[in-house]
This record gives structure tokens, C-alpha cells and sequence, in this order.
């Protein structure tokens, strides 16, 4: 099995420059998570499974195809 890229032992192998922009990469994930806002709450949407995803509108018990 490959070893995978976040592991110590790859990394240790790794040239500096790809160790300053791996860990410029976690600085910008980790201030882009502080900076996210989270998403409001949808009004009158649709109970249940996304529509749009699963191919079928859903309002009052009846079901329409599109």
C-alpha cells in the first residue's frame, strides 16, 4: 500500500520548499475555517432528502418528476 502524504516519514523526505508551502497551506485552511460564516437555515424548503439531488419535488404529499 502507498504511503500517504500527510505521514511523518514522506515528509522528513520532502525538499524545504515544499515544507514551507505545506505548512503555508494549513495556515491559510486553518484561517479560512475562522474566517467561514456559517450557512443560514432555509425557509418553507423541502423536508427530507435534497429534491433537486435525489430527482423528485415533494409538497403535500405529492410527488412531481423533473
Amino acid at each position: 500500500m502507498p504511503q500517504t502524504p500527510d505521514t511523518g516519514a514522506s515528509r522528513k523526505s520532502l525538499p524545504d520548499a515544499a515544507k514551507r508551502a505545506l505548512a503555508e497551506a494549513e495556515a491559510r485552511r486553518a484561517a479560512a475555517a475562522t474566517q467561514a460564516v456559517p450557512a443560514t437555515p432555509e425557509i418553507n424548503g423541502p423536508k427530507g432528502p435534497e429534491p433537486t439531488r435525489f430527482g423528485d419535488w415533494e409538497v403535500k404529499g405529492i410527488a412531481s418528476d423533473f
